[in-house]
């Protein structure tokens, strides 16, 4: 029996609640540093079967990963080169689109005016008050943007030394176990390394896919900046049901203040929603694979405690996290039982009541 086991429950759940306030804490604080190595150690784990292809080819191991860090890091740049393209574009046309808001703003204030009485100077309140909470967040969002930069001038660095010093670090996760369980541990790390590369390149191919399938629609229903709203709509597609609501928004706000009548925004809701269902019943169980699929509760949960540890960078981390915590999970036998708590499988309820004789009263 764990020796935990040996200790009053109330006492167990205090020392663990406080032990993950102070990991909480301790992510909080160090959010700039940490935030740079996660994404670092994904892009690791990604890189890492090109660099052992390379070297297999009888590249030396320091050309190797040389050489798997460039495509990277080239691929990277395409994309942000792109997408930097795409929204100078979006911001030439701001003005243009600022002013045909503005005209339904106006429509809209009129048409609540006349139909539910509301005040128009009551209405311009609101907006203020709107616009009063949206400042602190689009400061939030430049200071994200810089930190993504940051991030970026060190994520070669970060990446590099994972795959350079990945023999030290697999060493010292055999010595801190004991050498009669070398066996156990050896198969626990084949196993989880598979399952995580594959983890991480499934999500990447799902992701293509739904810009792709993204971008088809927008450009079939005549959606400006379609390329740039699908693959938006991708990346927040990591985040469970808040991403997608919102990769859906986008669209119908820009066909909403770029287009007449509604046929446009309902045919967005429809294409998206045609892709949302071949996304989770296609693309996920057959490419990401069912192994990792995390329940909807624990999504919501994560999603929302990476947001309010690490921000943004945290919501987009805390699903490929929490799927790795799966996998680690379902291949231990003492913690099998969290590994289960996080997947999306539903077992009956176990009836704990056992039968019990029927006391017999002893004169």
């Amino acid at each position: 029996m764990p020796i935990l086991k040996k200790y009053p429950f109330y006492l167990r759940s205090t020392v663990i609640l406080f032990g993950l306030v102070l990991f909480a804490f301790a992510l909080a604080n160090l959010r700039g540093i940490l935030i740079p190595v996660s994404f670092s150690l994904f892009l690791a784990i990604l890189l890492n079967p090109l660099v052992d292809l390379f070297e297999r080819w009888k590249l030396p191991k320091l050309a190797a990963i040389s050489l798997a860090l460039l495509i990277a890091i080239v691929a990277i740049i395409g994309i942000w080169y792109f997408l930097a393209t795409q929204m100078m574009h979006f911001k030439d046309q701001l003005p243009l689109l600022q002013k045909k808001f503005t005209e339904i703003l106006a429509k809209l204030q009129q048409w609540l005016t006349e139909k539910f009485h509301i005040p128009m100077a009551e209405q311009n309140e609101y907006i203020k008050e709107a616009q009063a909470g949206i400042k602190p967040l689009l400061g939030q969002t430049l200071g994200t943007v810089l930190g993504t930069l940051t991030t970026a001038t060190l994520l070669p660095v970060y990446t590099f030394l994972f795959l350079f010093y990945k023999s030290l670090l697999v060493n010292f996760i055999y010595e801190i176990f004991k050498e009669e369980n070398e066996k156990e541990v050896s198969t626990i790390l084949k196993q989880t390394k598979g399952a995580i590369q594959q983890y991480m390149f499934g999500l990447l191919v799902e992701a293509s896919i739904v810009a792709t399938l993204n971008t088809v629609a927008l450009l079939i229903l005549g959606v400006p900046y379609a390329v740039l709203l699908g693959v938006l709509g991708a990346l927040l597609n990591v985040l469970p049901f808040v991403g997608g609501i919102i990769a859906v928004l986008l669209p119908i706000f820009v066909a909403t203040i770029t287009k007449d009548g509604f046929n446009t925004q309902i045919g967005i809701i429809i294409a998206y929603l045609v892709i949302q269902f071949t996304d989770n019943h296609f693309l996920v169980p057959y490419i990401v694979s069912s192994k990792v699929k995390i329940n909807a509760l624990i999504s919501i949960l994560v999603v929302l405690l990476g947001g309010a540890v690490w921000g943004v960078a945290g919501m987009f981390l805390s699903i490929p996290f929490i799927g790795i915590l799966k996998i680690v999970f379902d291949r231990i036998t003492e913690l099998k039982p969290w590994g289960k708590l996080l997947g999306d499988e539903i077992p009956q309820i176990r009836r704990g009541l056992r039968r019990r004789s029927p006391v017999r009263l002893v004169k």
